[in-house]
């Protein structure tokens, strides 16, 4: 089935044609097939986005000066249109992405939920009063950014878009959105529910292009407020340096290899479910995939064996099959990138429990079998580094000081897994873990109503719960002196 969506730049409530007719063309990761052409923004696409943006986030402009409960209701609408749109994202995500159509599916239905959080917020959003000595009212206001510039990623192409626009809207910032090279099409839905939700021209802009053109020109451009990134922890880095030369303020979900540690007591039907869903979801290209398992050395063999026998009867398909459950990755290249570190793992010692090919029964699409190494110890390079696909490294420890210290020791925190039946042990290890988010007895989990980031090299900042809010939004104080 071809692709028939929308396949422009949308820019100040129009689309429009990139300025020198320059397009991308993607492919299907099931197939190998080329799925869309898409036109590819330049600078000068850019500049003109941001401009629109800018001028609707003008103190007199159409976004900033609507009163909260409209801005509230555009927001609820632009959700129903999402909602209206559903089937035709998932259909096109899973030929973009590869993901399979029930993964596409969440990743939707978490966007409409987040534009629904968020517009709950639009009209709530207060000062405060502060006491000071004196005959004095002093006082603070939370004002909008301005202009925020948004990087969405390739893994999640939808979603992760949507969570960092609803809370920047919601606080009456304007947005200029561009996704991934490799999977740009979903992105160009949220022009068309903006369209549909009668948000004023300028308010959502979409612009599809490289990262070397169009991210550099977005991140780099004096009118962009702030940056919203998800991404790799090098490409982050990369963008923090670009941003710093406007003095531009970024949020950044960065790269993580998320430990799931198994405690003797642990319910290990429970455990072995949460461990496969962390890290064969999506097939592993996940920032918060449980990529290290770390597990009781009295209970290491009986959870090897349970994981890897559901990870044998893990039903692969391309990304439109509803009998799969999990797709291709995103490219060739990745797939190359996945091959050379099982290999690595191999060479530095780590044990093939299962997996570690493409699957022989398919020849097409950028397939990968669930894969599960063992006797990997926490200084190899399969348990340091961000692999990104469906890998899954096992380490075995003694007691609990051992697998704090193992989970740790790591140039990133984003999200770490709990399993134990008992009570000190999950809230002990839960504060004892140097990650932003831990999950106890069920992996991986989030809600539009709880803060996503990590500590270390996974990120700065924070998107969702009402900590997004802080991200969008600056500080005014204002002091009034009451004496005559």
């Amino acid at each position: 089935m071809g692709y028939d969506g929308p396949t422009e730049l949308y820019i100040d409530g129009e689309w429009t044609p990139a300025a020198g007719g320059q397009t991308i063309e993607t492919a299907d990761p099931a197939t190998e097939q080329p799925y869309a052409t898409v036109a590819a923004a330049t600078a000068e696409d850019v500049d003109r986005a941001v401009s629109a943006a800018d001028a609707a986030a003008a103190r007199d402009g159409t976004w900033r000066s609507l009163d909260p409960k409209e801005r509230a209701a555009h927001l609820m609408a632009m959700a129903d249109a999402i909602e209206a749109l559903s089937d035709e994202i998932v259909l096109v995500e899973s030929h973009d992405n590869g993901k399979t159509p029930f993964e596409a599916g969440l990743d939707v239905d978490m966007v409409v939920d987040t534009f629904r959080y968020y517009a709950g917020w639009a009209d709530k959003l207060t000062g405060q009063t502060v006491p000071v000595p004196g005959d004095r009212l002093d006082y603070v206001r939370q004002e909008p950014l301005g202009v925020t510039g948004h990087i969405a990623p390739w893994n999640y192409p939808f979603q992760l878009a949507g969570r960092s626009l609803a809370p920047a809207l919601a606080c009456g910032n304007t947005a200029v959105l561009k996704p991934s090279s490799q999977t740009p099409l979903s992105a160009l839905y949220y022009a068309e529910a903006a369209d549909r939700a009668g948000l004023p021209d300028g308010v959502v802009n979409v612009v599809p292009g490289t990262g070397s053109e169009a991210g550099d020109a977005l991140v780099g451009h004096p009118g962009v407020d702030h940056v919203a990134f998800t991404g790799s922890t090098d490409v982050g880095k990369g963008i923090m340096s670009r941003a710093a030369e406007n003095v531009t303020g970024v949020t950044m979900e960065l790269g993580g290899k998320g430990p799931n540690v198994v405690f003797p007591d642990a319910d290990l039907d429970a455990a072995a479910a949460g461990i496969h869903y962390g890290i064969f979801m999506n097939a592993g290209q996940m920032c918060w995939a449980g990529s290290r398992l770390l597990v009781h050395e009295d209970i290491h063999d009986e959870v090897v064996e349970r994981v890897v026998e559901r990870a044998e009867a893990t039903p692969l398909g391309s990304g439109i099959d509803d009998d799969g459950r999990m797709g291709p990755l995103v490219s060739e290249s990745h797939l190359s990138d996945v091959e050379a570190y099982v290999q690595t793992g191999l060479d530095e010692g780590a044990t093939l429990a299962t997996g570690g090919s493409r699957p022989a029964d398919r020849e097409d699409g950028y397939f990968f079998e669930p894969t599960v190494l063992t006797d990997v110890t926490n200084d190899m390079t399969v348990a340091r580094e961000e692999i990104f696909g469906p890998v899954l490294s096992v380490i075995p420890f003694s007691d609990r000081e051992e697998a704090i210290e193992i989970a740790n020791d790591s140039p990133y925190g984003l999200m770490a897994g709990i399993w134990t039946t008992d009570l000190e042990t999950a809230h002990g290890a839960a504060a004892d873990l140097d990650y932003g988010m831990v999950s106890i007895n069920e992996y991986p989990v989030t809600f539009p109503q709880t803060p996503f980031g990590g500590f270390k090299q996974s990120g700065i900042g924070r998107e969702q719960g009402t900590e997004a809010l802080a991200e969008y939004t600056q500080a005014k104080n204002v002091n009034v002196n009451l004496e005559g």
